[in-house]
């Protein structure tokens, strides 16, 4: 049944893609995949295209000329997802932080439980994340309960990727007037959604940090999100 799809957004991956679909494929809930790649040097692209051979009507692609962003990848592979009439839809990344697996409670938290955004947390239930120094599990942990604080959203782990949102979230969204394009992406969708007043769960997950491939982290990016939560605040505090 055609309903769900699992967005994979890629930039140089080609360690990890071929491992990540198949992996995907092999639950047994059926999903689709679409590969959002920003014309990686490392022909991420070429890979998923032969792959495509022996997975033509799961696995899809959409390339961009160029690398502008982790939410701008989102909003590209949600509008096609929307336009192809899928009713589940899924972020997920690459290098397996995120367990294919997890996929099918994340799937039933919406399909059977209620939930219109469920969210793989690794903070709901105590910190469940693998492989990251000390430093970075401060951070992110510190982040989410800043976040928080801030916005007043009742999850824990406000800057998890690993969400399923139904089709409807997306259509009530505009899109469009997302702003941020690195780690506050994931709040800033997070937060227009509970602004809507739709139901959002979570759902534990072990996060493990990636083993192959470079991690995209940067200071700009963590500046972006302490930064744009509070105008994120602030412009709701002026906004129906």
């Amino acid at each position: 049944m055609k309903d769900a799809i699992v967005i994979i957004p890629t930039y140089n991956e080609i360690e990890n893609i071929e491992s990540i679909i198949r992996a995907v494929f092999s639950q047994k809930k059926a999903f689709h995949v679409l590969v959002v790649d920003d014309n990686s040097p490392d022909q991420t692209a070429d890979k998923v295209k032969f792959l495509q051979n022996e997975f033509h009507e799961q696995l899809h692609l959409l390339v961009r000329t160029k690398k502008t962003g982790l939410g701008t990848a989102y909003i590209a592979g949600f509008k096609w997802s929307l336009e192809h009439s899928y009713q589940y839809i899924f972020e997920m990344d690459a290098d397996f932080s995120h367990n294919p697996d997890d996929l099918v409670k994340l799937y039933d938290a919406c399909a059977v439980g209620g939930a219109d955004v469920s969210v793989g947390s690794r903070y709901v239930k105590g910190v469940n994340v693998v492989n990251w120094p000390m430093s970075r599990v401060l951070l992110s942990y510190g982040a989410s309960k800043y976040v928080r604080f801030i916005t007043r959203m009742k999850i824990c782990d406000t800057t998890a990727g690993f969400v399923c949102y139904k089709r409807e979230v997306l259509e009530t969204i505009n899109l469009d007037g997302i702003e941020f394009v690195g780690y506050a992406f994931q709040i800033e969708m997070k937060f227009k959604a509970h602004r809507k007043k739709f139901k959002i769960i979570e759902v534990p997950v072990i996060f493990t940090d990636r083993t192959r491939g470079k991690s995209k982290m940067s200071s700009g990016i963590i500046s972006e999100a302490i930064f744009g939560v509070l105008k994120l605040k602030l412009k709701s505090l002026f906004s129906s």
